[in-house]
């Protein structure tokens, strides 16, 4: 499987995530859509980070942009910006970015980055309008993007749009964005999610994702790291937050809506047949710590599809087995998905049982209250799963010829998520009324039918 993976541990942000992209392999060309439509550009360019050779993206001003009057930048609604970017603590959403492109430390990656002289463009930080969040979806869809890109830009401005608005109280309709409703922050999503596509992965995760520390000052005031944006929008992805391992702010806003929409969590690299890596670089110099995000490309194992479930459990030392016996049937008929009984040893040394449920997020209230009606017991635990991963699962019948007489069995087939097949199981009930006519073993029936299928495909 085709797979994009992302090493989370000094963070993210929205140019990082677009030099890492185009530092992989990703075409620059593919981003001419947002340029034409935000009279904007992206300098690329390359650098070095205690080190590691990366790529850096600014999202600059062009001509056009750069004339616009100046009295619009505010967007009306008063938020003071930093705009002195010749300063080495100025901020893209939270990132530093050294703009001194004449260092002789800087490589060349193998891209052709022919911008000509750089050093007097203007970022595109600050400059244009604040926009409300429909603003910026009519922005999104005024650019002519292919149907997948648009989609999955706009689901991005909506994440970042749910968590500005959960944090500030508002409806979704009436959120204004602040740094993230400007041009340069639009370029950034859009840019990500154009790379993204043009790089055509199956699949899309990241390690956990380092936040940083300290605090940092915000439109409204000064916030501790993680701020309140990036913490509402973690809670709403799949991945997983760790602080540290700097005073700085590592994952903005920004990259963070961007991984959270497009990226699943894992605890660690997955194992990769690596075909292409790259590195995007922010602005901080953490020496020891080199400020990049690193990307890896390759083939990864075939994927099962992932399926959100709550585990719920509690012990037991006074079931009787009549009690026990009839909690499948009855915890199903509210919602479970699965249940295990297993025998434990609890205080006092008394023997009892372990009862754990597997159901869906929505049913585990309903769930809950069952297994405390039909059990007696006092609490009901919630485990810390939050999803597994499972076989698309199809059913097909099969015929037996036996002694003369036609017998139907259904077979279930698993296969992954590129649709092969790395099981067959015969359904037991199908099986034992068959063996009970012909006075064959189960075993056999079972053994039969699976070949009969084999044989059919």
């Amino acid at each position: 499987m085709h797979t994009l993976a992302f090493d989370g541990r000094l963070g993210a942000s929205g140019d990082m995530i677009l030099a890492a992209l185009l530092d992989a392999g990703a075409d620059p060309a593919a981003l001419e859509p947002v340029t034409a439509a935000l009279d904007l550009d992206y300098r690329i360019d390359d650098t070095v980070k205690c080190g590691i050779a990366a790529t850096t993206v600014d999202v600059v001003l062009t001509d056009a942009g750069d004339n616009r009057d100046s009295s619009s930048h505010d967007g009306g609604h008063g938020h003071v910006h930093d705009h002195d970017h010749g300063d080495s603590e100025s901020h893209d959403h939270g990132h530093v970015h050294d703009h001194d492109r004449g260092d002789s430390s800087q490589h060349d990656h193998g891209h052709v980055h022919d911008h000509g002289d750089s050093s007097d463009a203007v970022p595109a930080e600050g400059h244009g309008p604040h926009r409300s969040y429909l603003e910026v979806c009519e922005i999104v869809e005024g650019m002519a993007l292919d149907e997948a890109i648009e989609r999955d830009a706009l689901a991005i401005f909506e994440l970042l749009g749910e968590a500005e608005a959960s944090v500030h109280g508002e409806s979704l309709e009436d959120i204004h964005f602040h740094e993230v409703g400007a041009d340069d922050a639009i370029a950034d999503v859009v840019g990500a999610v154009v790379l993204v596509h043009d790089l055509d992965p199956e699949r899309i995760v990241t390690t956990p994702l380092s936040t940083g520390g300290g605090s940092v000052g915000m439109s409204h005031g000064e916030y501790p790291v993680p701020t309140p944006a990036v913490v509402e929008i973690a809670e709403r992805a799949d991945w997983s937050l760790r602080g540290g391992p700097v005073d700085a702010e590592l994952l903005t806003p920004t990259g963070a809506a961007i991984l959270g929409h497009l990226a699943d969590g894992v605890e660690s690299l997955p194992a990769l047949e690596l075909e292409a890596s790259g590195y995007g670089a922010g602005g901080y110099d953490l020496d020891p710590h080199p400020n990049v995000l690193r990307v890896l490309v390759g083939d990864g194992g075939r994927k099962l599809h992932r399926d959100d479930i709550a585990v719920l459990e509690t012990n037991l030392d006074d079931a009787t087995p009549e009690v026990l016996g009839s909690l499948q049937e009855t915890l199903a008929d509210a919602g479970a998905r699965d249940v295990s009984i297993v025998p434990v040893t609890m205080k006092k040394s008394r023997p009892g049982h372990l009862v754990k449920v597997i159901c869906k997020p929505e049913d585990r209230k309903r769930v809950a209250r069952a297994l405390a009606e039909e059990t007696g017991t006092l609490g009901v635990r919630e485990a810390g799963a939050t999803h597994r991963w499972i076989a698309d699962r199809e059913f097909e019948s099969v015929e037996l010829e036996l002694e003369g007489e036609t017998y139907e069995v259904t077979v279930k087939i698993a296969s992954d998520a590129d649709g092969e097949v790395y099981d067959v199981s015969a359904e037991y009930d199908d099986a034992a009324a068959v063996a009970a006519e012909t006075k064959l073993a189960i075993r056999e029936v079972l053994r039969l039918a699976e070949r009969a299928f084999g044989s059919m495909n």
